[in-house]
C-alpha cells in the first residue's frame, strides 16, 4: 500500500504559488476541459512539426507545479528506505502506482543482491587519567527516529581492535608519508580520518589496511569546521553492481559467487571501520599527545597526532545477506522509432529519509511522469521511446542500475540515445551539471528556456552563466552516482544534472523533509527548475528529427584535454597517435555538422528523408560506443570507456584518460624505459578508441 500524501503547511508557499488544493483541483480539472474542448474543435497537429514540438515543449514547462512536487517529497519521505527492507518496498509501490495511476506502461525488474546491514557496534575511549567513555553511535537522542538504521559503513567486515588512536588527516597516502617524517608508525593502531582530500570512504579503509591499521574511524567536518549534524553514512565496497554477479545480472536462478571467492573479496575491505559524529572524533582528538600536527595539516585545529596515549576499545558486527531489490519503469513509447531508446533515472533507496537524497530527484522524475501523462492526453507521441527508471540500491554501489545495465548490455548499445540522470537533484543554490561532450550545446540551450528560480526575470542559463563567468560543465569520470554503468560500461552518452553542490545532512538521520522545506528548498522551485532541465532535455532527444549532439564540441574537449596531458610527459613519448586520431574525429565530426545542416534545410523543404535520418540518427548515437576498449582499464576491466572513467590513484592529476592517468601513477619502481613504454601504450589505446568513434560518426568501412 503506499504512503499517503501529506499536505505541505501553507507558509511554505508564498501567494504567487499554487492554490489550496480543493482550488487546485478545480483548475486542473478546468484545464484539461479547455484542452479537450479544444483538442475536439481542432485535429491534433503532426507532432512531428517544428511548431507542434515548441508547443508541446511550453506545454511541459507550463504545467510545472511547486505544490504536486513537494507533495511527492512529503509522502517519500514518511520513512527511512533503506534498500533491502520493508519500507523501501513500500516506496517501490508509491512509485509504480503513480506510474500506472498516469496511464502510463509500467513495470518492475527484480534482482537478487548482497547487501549489507550492522549488528552492533561499539566504541569506549580510556584516557591517559584513567577515565573512560562509552560513546553513544547514534544521531542525537530524541530527534531521530527508532526506524532510521544506526550509523555504519556497508560491506565493513565485522571486528575489534584495543588500541591506540592515531590521527591520519584525510588517510591519503602522503598523508601516511608525513606521518613516517615525524617517526609516527600506525601500525597495530586505530587511525582517525576526516573526509576529504579527495578520497572514498573505501579508499580511506584500503589506505589504512596497507599500513597495518587494525580499524578506522571516519568523520566529516562541513564547511571546513568540526561539529557538523548527524553521523554521515556509506559503503566502502570497491566497484559497483552486486558483488556475486560481477559482470552479468543478479537475475534469479543465475550464477552467483560465493562468499569466499576471490573476486568477491576483494571487493571488501579486510579490516573494520566505522562512521563517527564530529562530537565524538573531537573528544578523542583533544586527548591525543605526541607529535606536533605537519603544518599542511593545521587547518584541522589539531595540534598533536598520536599515538595515543588515548586507547579505544571499538567492535563492528554486521551482516552482508542476499535480498531483493526492485526497479520500476514507466515506457512511453516511440511513435516513428519505437526502437530507439531516451532513458531518464534516478535511484529511490536512502540511507535514512533522503529527503535530498536522492527523493528530491525521485520527486522530479514523478513530476516528469505527471506532465508526459498529460501531454500524451492532447495528443503528443514522442518520436522515440521514452523510460522513466526509478533504481534500487544506489548507496551500495549502483546496484540496481549495474544490474539492468548488465543484462541488457547488447540492446542498450543498439538502441539508446542518451542517458539522463538525476540524483540530489535539490541540496542548496546553483545550477551545476555534468555531461559527455556532445551534449553541451544542447544543456545550455535548454537552460535558457527554464526561469532560474532564485532570480527574478532570469533564466537559469544567465545565472548559471553569472555565478561561472563561463558556463562550466564537468566530466562524468567519477564513479558516485547512476550514470557510472551507462556512460562508463556501455558508452551511452550521459547527462547529470542538480542543484547545490553540498549539503551538511549528507547521508545523516537529518536528511528530511523538514530540513528541505526550512533550508534547501522551501518553496520547491529549484525542483520546479530542476525538472524543467530534466524533462526538456528529454524531449528535444525524442522528438528531434536530427538527434541534437555537437561532435565539434566533443572534438574539442579532446584537443584540451590533450593539451593538458602534453605538459605532463617528458618529450620522448609521443603524442602524435592522439594528435592524428583528434584530428581525423574533428573532420568526421565537421562532416556530419554539415550534413546535418542539408538534411535539416531539405526537410524543411518537404523531402521524404526517413532513411537518411535514420542513418545520421544512429552513426551520432554510436560514436560515444567507440570510445570503449574491450579489455577495459587494467586491473579494473569493467570499466571500459577510455575517455571518462575513474584514474585507479586519486592523487592522479588527470580527470579524463583514465588508461593514461594510471599508467603514470603506475609507474614507481620500473625502469624510465618500462615506465615510458607503459604510457605509450596507453595513449595508444586511446588514439585507436578515437579512432573507432571517428569510424562510428562517418559510418563506413576501411
Amino acid at each position: 500500500m503506499s504512503p499517503p500524501i501529506t499536505k505541505p503547511t501553507a507558509s511554505l508557499f508564498s501567494s504567487a504559488s499554487k492554490p489550496p488544493p480543493p482550488l487546485c483541483t478545480f483548475l486542473f480539472f478546468l484545464l484539461l476541459c479547455i484542452l479537450g474542448f479544444y483538442t475536439l474543435h481542432h485535429p491534433h497537429p503532426n507532432p512531428r512539426e517544428p511548431k507542434s514540438a515548441l508547443r508541446y515543449r511550453n506545454l511541459f514547462l507550463s504545467f510545472s507545479s511547486n505544490f504536486t512536487l513537494a507533495s511527492y517529497l512529503r509522502a517519500l519521505t514518511l520513512h527511512p528506505h533503506l534498500a533491502g527492507t520493508q519500507p523501501s518496498l513500500d516506496t517501490t509501490d508509491y512509485v509504480y502506482s503513480h506510474f500506472k495511476n498516469h496511464n502510463l506502461e509500467t513495470h518492475k525488474v527484480e534482482y537478487t543482491a548482497l547487501l549489507s546491514y550492522p549488528s552492533h557496534a561499539s566504541l569506549v575511549a580510556h584516557f591517559a587519567n584513567g577515565s573512560a567513555v562509552n560513546f553513544s553511535l547514534t544521531e542525537i537522542s530524541g530527534k531521530v527516529g527508532p526506524d532510521v538504521v544506526p550509523p555504519y559503513h556497508a560491506y565493513s567486515p565485522s571486528g575489534a581492535a584495543h588500541a591506540k588512536v592515531v590521527f591520519v588527516n584525510y588517510g591519503r597516502e602522503e598523508d601516511y608519508r608525513s606521518l613516517e617524517a615525524l617517526g609516527v608508525n600506525v601500525s597495530g593502531c586505530v587511525v582517525l580520518a576526516r573526509k576529504g582530500g579527495g578520497l572514498s570512504r573505501g579508499g580511506v579503509v584500503k589506505i589504512a589496511e596497507s599500513n597495518g591499521a587494525l580499524a578506522v574511524l571516519l568523520y566529516v567536518e562541513r564547511d571546513g569546521k568540526r561539529g557538523g549534524r548527524g553521523v554521515e553514512r556509506g559503503t566502502v565496497m570497491r566497484g559497483v553492481g552486486d558483488p556475486l554477479s560481477p559482470g552479468w545480472a543478479g537475475v534469479k536462478g543465475g550464477e552467483r559467487l560465493g562468499l569466499e571467492d576471490s573476486e568477491v573479496l576483494e571487493r571488501f575491505p579486510k579490516i573494520p571501520s566505522l562512521p563517527l559524529s564530529c562530537e565524538t572524533a573531537d573528544v578523542i582528538l583533544g586527548s591525543l599527545r605526541g607529535p606536533m600536527v605537519p603544518r599542511e595539516w593545521r587547518d584541522s585545529g589539531l595540534s598533536m597526532v598520536g599515538p595515543g596515549p588515548t586507547l579505544v576499545k571499538f567492535t563492528y558486527q554486521g551482516e552482508k545477506k542476499e535480498g531483493t531489490i526492485h526497479n520500476v519503469f514507466a515506457v512511453i513509447r516511440g511513435l516513428e522509432e519505437p526502437d530507439r531508446y531516451v532513458i531518464l533515472g534516478n535511484h529511490r533507496d536512502a540511507w535514512t529519509y533522503g529527503a535530498v537524497d536522492p527523493n528530491s530527484g525521485t520527486a522530479a522524475l514523478l513530476d516528469i511522469a505527471r506532465r508526459f501523462s498529460l501531454l500524451m492526453r492532447i495528443g503528443w507521441k514522442p518520436r522515440r521511446t521514452i523510460i522513466l527508471c526509478s533504481w534500487d540500491a544506489e548507496e551500495f554501489g549502483m546496484v540496481g542500475s549495474t544490474e539492468w545495465v548488465e543484462q541488457n548490455l547488447v540492446n542498450l548499445g543498439a538502441k539508446v540515445v542518451a542517458y539522463l540522470n538525476v540524483d540530489c537533484a535539490v541540496q542548496g543554490p546553483g545550477f551545476f551539471a555534468g555531461a559527455t561532450p556532445q551534449l553541451d550545446n544542447l544543456l545550455r540551450e535548454v537552460t535558457k528556456k527554464v526561469k532560474d528560480p532564485d532570480s527574478e526575470g532570469a533564466t537559469v542559463f544567465e545565472k548559471w552563466a553569472a555565478t561561472n563567468q563561463v558556463i562550466s560543465i564537468e566530466r562524468l569520470s567519477g564513479v558516485d552516482s547512476d550514470f557510472v554503468p551507462f556512460l562508463q560500461h556501455a558508452g551511452v552518452p550521459s547527462i547529470d544534472i542538480y542543484y547545490g553542490r553540498d549539503f551538511p545532512v549528507y547521508h545523516t538521520a537529518f536528511d528530511s523533509y523538514d530540513w528541505m522545506t526550512k533550508h534547501g528548498d522551501p518553496l520547491f522551485h529549484r525542483h520546479v527548475a530542476v525538472a524543467g532541465v530534466w524533462g526538456l532535455v528529454a524531449l528535444h532527444l525524442s522528438d528531434d528529427s536530427i538527434l541534437p549532439f555537437d561532435y565539434l564540441s566533443y572534438a574539442e574537449q579532446l584537443e584540451g584535454h590533450k593539451d593538458v596531458l602534453s605538459n605532463l610527459l617528458v618529450q620522448s613519448i609521443s603524442l602524435n597517435p592522439l594528435i592524428t586520431s583528434i584530428q581525423e574525429f574533428t573532420l568526421a565530426a565537421k562532416e556530419a555538422e554539415d550534413e546535418a545542416r542539408q538534411l535539416r534545410w531539405q526537410e524543411r523543404r518537404g523531402d521524404n528523408l526517413a532513411l537518411k535520418l535514420r542513418a545520421l540518427n544512429d552513426r551520432l548515437m554510436l560514436a560515444e560506443r567507440g570510445f570503449l576498449d574491450a579489455d577495459g582499464l587494467r586491473g579494473r576491466h569493467w570499466f571500459k570507456h577510455l575517455i571518462y572513467g575513474p584514474p585507479g590513484d586519486y592523487e592522479s592529476k588527470l580527470d579524463f584518460f583514465p588508461g593514461i592517468a594510471d599508467a603514470i601513477s603506475g609507474s614507481t619502481g620500473k625502469s624510465p624505459r618500462d615506465q615510458q613504454a607503459a604510457i605509450q601504450h596507453e595513449i595508444w589505446r586511446v588514439a585507436r578508441a578515437i579512432e573507432r568513434a571517428t569510424s562510428a560518426l562517418k559510418g563506413q568501412l576501411t
